[in-house]
């Protein structure tokens, strides 16, 4: 099998999908490479890069300036802006950019934290990457805050969002919590969360790194006061984004050199940007517009992003069920029935998740593996020694993809180590 094909679809084939990564082309051991990777990062098309080109080569220059460069990138990063505010459902004064979203969100915190007392409470969980935990724990011996944790089902890989009630009161200043797993796949009901902390009259924060590349972000509709999503999780460059509301990001007492734009978003990021990866992160969200039909840039990504999600979800079925079948394996986070993203963790046996990666990279399945900085995760799990296999799938991933996976994984449980897996290549 090639891919999978679907009875009807507003979006480009999966095989014509392909042709826009020349990454995929790579061969190792003899082997194409299937990339199940992309939760740390994904291939990125070659409409990204001749972004990134284009300005590097033509238009390469710093900011608010007199003479044509100049203006050029100031209208090429506002053009970012809006890209990004069609991207979210938020407006172009609302994104800000910088080198990735645990700097972004370490920024946010030391500014807010300025506001904050002794005795003030943050709520972050068990089941966040650690950009959006430490990033908050950094307050506790910065300002004397309190850190609440809302737990997590070891179970089922879910947040136990029912207890965050218990832990809101009159002094949580906020919410952090992440829109959805990059260790097990779990999607939180972040609205929710946003809602509850609102009536506590406290902030949220939501980390959508993993969530950004899989479901369509819409901040009005979550509610949330802050949002951050990594680019090169969707086919973009190194960068990450923050969207934060306007009477915020204006009042916000953030870190800045005096002569230093004061107006919103500007105020928020620090220094000489990165103008070539905020030019190639736009080109990815127009990359993913590009394969949907409307009459808009979030209508065109709706429909792609509907239709990714459908073929998404074939894939994650195919691989969990593969997997599971498999004696000896056990994957971990909520079912194939779940609200969840495309990945699935899993351990083969008592093999370390390294070796178990490295065994299938000889095959040329790429798959990652430890903890995947979401390590209070794997050491519920009672992983921290092992560490979990990570396979995502991705716009690009195709049935036979898969297949190869599970073939591979198959052969190792099997004490089939360096097996030839001729019939694969």
């Amino acid at each position: 099998m090639n891919g999978i094909e679907l009875q009807t679809s507003q979006v480009a084939a999966p095989n014509e999908i392909r042709t826009h990564f020349p990454a995929l082309s790579r061969i190792h051991n003899g082997y194409p490479v299937a990339y199940f990777d992309g939760p740390g990062g994904t291939q990125v098309p070659r409409a990204v890069v001749e972004a990134m080109n284009d300005y590097l080569y033509n238009h390469n220059a710093n900011t608010h300036w007199a003479y044509p460069s100049s203006s050029e990138t100031d209208a090429l990063i506002a053009d970012a802006r809006q890209t990004f505010a069609d991207f979210l459902n938020a407006s172009p004064d609302e994104i800000a950019f910088g080198q990735n979203m645990t700097s972004l969100t370490f920024h946010l915190a030391r500014a807010l934290g300025r506001a904050f007392k002794a005795g003030d409470e943050i709520v972050v969980t068990e089941l966040d990457h650690h950009a959006n935990v430490d990033t908050w724990r950094a307050l506790e011996r910065e300002r004397d805050v309190m850190i609440r944790v809302l737990p997590m089902n070891v179970e089922n890989g879910q947040l136990e969002v029912g207890q965050l009630a218990n832990l809101l009161n009159d002094k949580t200043k906020l919410v952090a919590i992440g829109a959805a797993s990059n260790a097990l796949g779990t999607i939180n009901d972040v609205a929710r969360a946003a809602q509850m902390a609102r009536e506590a009259g406290a902030l949220s924060f939501v980390d959508a790194v993993h969530y950004a590349p899989h479901n369509l972000v819409d901040v009005k509709s979550i509610g949330c006061d802050f949002l951050a999503c990594s680019a090169y999780k969707f086919y973009g460059p190194h960068i990450g984004i923050l969207y934060g509301r306007k009477e915020l990001l204006e009042a916000i007492g953030f870190p800045k050199l005096k002569p230093a734009p004061n107006l919103s978003p500007e105020r928020m990021e620090t220094g000489t940007q990165s103008h070539e990866s905020i030019i190639g992160a736009a080109a990815a969200v127009d990359f993913l517009a590009s394969l949907g039909q409307g009459n808009s840039r979030r209508e065109r990504l709706a429909a792609a992003f509907a239709e990714l999600h459908s073929r998404d979800k074939e894939l994650t079925a195919a691989l969990w069920q593969g997997l599971s079948e498999i004696k000896g394996v056990r994957v971990y986070g909520p079912a194939p029935d779940a609200p969840r993203t495309s990945l699935a963790s899993f351990t083969v046996k008592n093999y370390p998740s390294a070796e178990v990666s490295r065994e299938l990279a000889t095959k040329a399945v790429f798959t990652s593996h430890g903890d995947f900085y979401a390590a209070t995760v794997v050491e519920r799990l009672e992983l921290a020694e092992q560490g979990l296999v990570r396979a995502g799938c991705a716009c690009y991933t195709t049935l036979a993809e898969v297949e190869r996976l599970i073939a591979g994984v198959s052969a190792m449980a099997a004490g089939r180590v360096g097996s030839s897996w001729e019939s694969l290549r």
